[in-house]
């Protein structure tokens, strides 16, 4: 008797045991299959660079709100003109179209967009919606900005490969890849045109904002941002860089740095000053922008400026390194704007030679003339 109570609970455990299994691989498997094969079915495929967690969880998502995805929030038609400036953030897009009446439910429909991978393709624009559109059609239609014009807009401090892959959003018909190759080319005519022998037009592609035609080609936007940066070099800006010692190729890579070092244009003359201190002390000019124009792109930081910078870094062997090789750099590291190349022109006259970031975040510098006061600078 005992014997048969023995196999008949072995018995139940078992069945118990393969109940639980056959659970667990209808939650873990088939449920998940369920849900992201409903989710494809309904709003297409996902994006192929989401993972199997992230693609389940978007899937959930858009699936329990689907509604706010199909549906017009007001089926009462209203023309609504929307503009995306370039570079804009999903956040801040997402802000205007709710706040416009044209969908009721930004998260969902952020979830829509990452789910598709469309939020990494809305362009700058200007565009006319309708409020009897769905957020799914909105969606798609800000993938092709009607707009004859288009605004590419080159930040300070821009290296030529953060400028490349900006040429897409601003709605270009330029890749990055050609974009860099037309950089690497000689280019004549331009008072700069000795400063690059063996290097880029790094430093050359003057800051600013560039309305344009959608159709412009590579060789007709090129030539315009050369020009402005023609334009920019006043005769008083090349006499003062002659009284700095500097030729219009040193000043531009002294002033890339610049750009780089400082966070307020007011600071630039005095950051000039301390560059120019330990020019002409024969000392390196030890900036950390030039390490990391050195390193390249940081994949696991998603940048091309490294931050923080470890001990190996600072000793990487490339002739940028300002660390281990004195004098300037053999070009530029980025592209500086006016501010910073005045610095260059019109240095401040100090006993410094250090510097770093102030302590209250402020993006300000404490400025020290010897290496004590300097450690003295440091934050608790």
């Amino acid at each position: 008797m005992s014997q048969n109570r023995t196999r008949s609970r072995i018995g139940t455990c078992f069945l118990l045991f393969i109940f639980i299994i056959c659970l667990l691989v209808i939650v873990g498997i088939i449920v998940p299959r369920i849900i992201t094969t409903q989710a494809e079915n309904k709003f297409g495929p996902s994006s192929p660079n989401l993972s199997a967690s992230q693609r389940l969880y978007l899937s959930t998502l858009i699936l329990l709100q689907s509604s706010d995805l199909t549906e017009s929030k007001n089926p009462v038609g209203e023309d609504i003109n929307l503009t995306i400036n370039q570079g804009e953030s999903v956040p801040s897009i997402l802000g205007k179209l709710w706040e416009t009446g044209l969908i009721n439910n930004p998260g969902v429909f952020r979830n829509y967009l990452q789910y598709t991978g469309l939020d990494t393709s809305l362009k700058a624009g200007d565009y006319l919606l309708d409020t009897e559109m769905s957020p799914i059609e909105i969606a798609k239609v800000i993938q092709v900005s009607i707009s004859p014009n288009v605004t590419l807009t080159i930040l300070p401090g821009w290296r030529l490969e953060e400028i490349a892959n900006s040429l897409y959003s601003s709605g270009l018909n330029i890749t990055a890849e050609e974009f860099l190759d037309a950089t690497h080319n000689h280019t004549e005519g331009y008072s700069f045109s000795d400063c690059m022998g063996d290097n880029s037009l790094e430093g050359y592609l003057f800051p600013g904002s560039y309305s344009v035609p959608r159709e412009t080609t590579l060789d007709e936007l090129l030539p315009q941002v050369l020009m402005n940066f023609e334009a920019q070099i006043s005769n008083e800006m090349k006499t003062g860089f002659s009284e700095q010692g500097l030729d219009l190729c040193q000043a531009v890579a002294l002033a890339s740095i610049i750009q780089r070092e400082a966070i307020v244009d007011e600071e630039m003359p005095k950051i000039a000053s301390v560059f120019y201190n330990r020019l002409n002390s024969g000392s390196v000019l030890a900036s950390d922008p030039t390490v990391q124009y050195a390193l390249g792109y940081n994949q696991d930081q998603g940048t091309w400026w490294t931050n923080p910078l470890t001990l190996d870094d600072l000793q990487v062997d490339s002739p940028y390194n300002t660390y281990i090789f004195s004098g300037l750099p053999p070009g530029p590291i980025s592209n500086p704007g006016l501010s910073a190349l005045q610095a260059v022109a019109f240095p401040a006259q100090t006993p410094y030679f250090y510097f770093r970031a102030a302590c209250d975040g402020s993006g300000r510098h404490q400025f020290a003339e010897t290496f004590d006061e300097h450690v003295a600078n440091e934050c608790p």
